[in-house]
């Protein structure tokens, strides 16, 4: 399996953890309940969208190397900097124009689901 991968969605999975408990207890009592929940969807998109690393780590393990594998990881990266980065900045920064920033992140998950799934689709069929 690739390593880089599987270390991505680990430390991923870890971050999202942290976060989340950060959240539910030092943030809870200096934002608003608005900015905690923004807070809670970046932790939550978090946690699921890095199990597309996972599925790209064990896919590549399975077919080899891919060049759509390889960019429906990046674009899964991407997605979690550009939609899950720009929300913690948000809550953390009191900065509303970030929330500009999250729907490019949202666009490449999108785009790595669809990759990922193009990659599926061409999986031989076994019977």
């Amino acid at each position: 399996m690739n390593r880089h991968l599987l270390l991505l969605f680990a430390l991923n999975g870890f971050v999202a953890v942290g976060l989340g408990a950060f959240g539910a207890h030092a943030l809870e009592a200096s934002v608003s309940p608005d900015r905690l929940a923004t807070w809670q969807t970046a932790v939550h998109y978090q946690m699921f969208h890095s199990l597309g690393l996972l599925a790209c780590a064990w896919l590549e393990a399975v077919l080899g190397t891919v060049t759509l594998l390889r960019w429906s990881a990046r674009l899964f990266l991407a997605g979690l900097l550009l939609f899950c980065g720009s929300l913690y900045l948000l809550v953390l920064a009191d900065a509303a124009w970030l929330g500009a920033v999250t729907p490019l992140g949202g666009v490449a998950w999108l785009a790595a689901w669809l990759l990922l799934a193009v990659v599926v689709r061409r999986l031989p069929l076994r019977r």
